[in-house]
């Protein structure tokens, strides 16, 4: 869901602090389980959007940059669209990339909706990032991303 800009730049700055602290970097790495995880939850985004683009902005995700406590989180989300017949937002989706089912709710939504936008809680397993993806009434995708951190996670029981 990144572009190759991004990634680009990502990988930059994991290969420089690799060559700073090579010690750290391999402390760092993910376990398994946190892999199975992220691997869960981008093909839950790809169930959503097929094989088309998913671009980055138009959608704001609003969720509290510190939990402390991860049973009821607030979200929300709205997406920049004028919401007529011809241009509205037809599903908003939110993922998580730790938590058992990634896909926590999909939103649908018309043109008579008025405003794009939801709220809702949630329950979050860990600290990890909260993606929100909007289908718009073009066939196109849109999405806004944050990263949390949960003091007392939820969602610990076993799949």
């Amino acid at each position: 869901m990144t572009s190759r800009r991004e990634f680009l730049l990502a990988a930059g700055a994991a290969a420089a602090a690799i060559a700073l602290d090579p010690a750290a970097a391999a402390a760092a790495e993910p376990s398994p389980a946190t892999l199975a995880m992220a691997l869960a939850a981008r093909e839950a985004m790809r169930k959503v959007t097929g094989t088309a683009p998913v671009h980055i902005g138009k959608v704001t995700l609003d969720l509290p940059a510190l939990i402390e406590n991860g049973n009821a989180v607030p979200l929300a989300v709205s997406v920049d669209s004028p919401m007529t017949p011809a241009d509205h937002v037809r599903a908003i989706h939110i993922f998580t990339e730790k938590n058992p089912l990634p896909n926590v709710v999909s939103f649908r939504l018309g043109p008579r909706a008025g405003r794009a936008s939801i709220s809702a809680r949630m329950r979050l397993a860990d600290t990890q990032t909260g993606t929100a993806i909007c289908e718009l009434s073009d066939g196109s995708f849109g999405s806004g991303s944050v990263s949390v951190v949960v003091t007392l996670a939820a969602c610990l029981e076993e799949v």
